[in-house]
């Protein structure tokens, strides 16, 4: 799929972040001069093509009171990998899921981001995951600093 000026402007206005309002969507195609409907048309051809994976938000943690984000690093054995993953990836609790090759002094293969209103909350979490998973070689590696978050940025002029 050959992308058009048009598609190129839907790209750069999404990635700019949404406005915060009742009908974000419809705010984005009267900027760029068509309809909502056709907003939706545009950007569900976009994701069908694969050129775009997903709309998402970004949120500051610590803004709303997460204050405690936690890396549970997980020693998963190799045949149970993508049942744990399956299974952690659901959870509304988990914001991050993926594998990752053990190290030599480092056996942890399988990691996982949470987050809580403080480090108790984030140890109940692993917790539950280790009761669900049956997986109890584990650790929370907590973050200290909350660093800037930012994506790519395409079709910048």
């Amino acid at each position: 799929m050959e992308l058009s000026d048009l598609d190129k402007q839907i790209v750069k206005e999404l990635q700019s972040g949404l406005p915060l309002v009742k009908r974000p969507f419809a705010v984005l195609a009267r900027r760029l001069g068509i309809s909502e409907e056709e907003l939706f048309q545009r950007v569900q051809a976009l994701q069908q093509a694969g050129i775009m994976r997903r709309i998402g938000a970004a949120l500051r943690h610590h803004k709303v009171g997460f204050t405690a984000n936690a890396m549970i690093v997980w020693q998963v054995p190799e045949e149970k990998i993508e049942e744990v993953g399956q299974m952690f990836s659901q959870l509304p609790e988990v914001t991050h899921c993926y594998q990752r090759e053990e190290l030599p002094h480092w056996p942890f293969n399988f990691y996982t981001m949470v987050h809580g209103r403080n480090r108790e909350a984030c140890e109940q979490i692993a917790a539950r995951l280790s009761q669900l998973a049956g997986i109890s070689n584990y650790r929370l590696l907590y973050s200290v600093a909350e660093l800037k978050k930012s994506s790519m940025k395409y079709f910048m002029d």
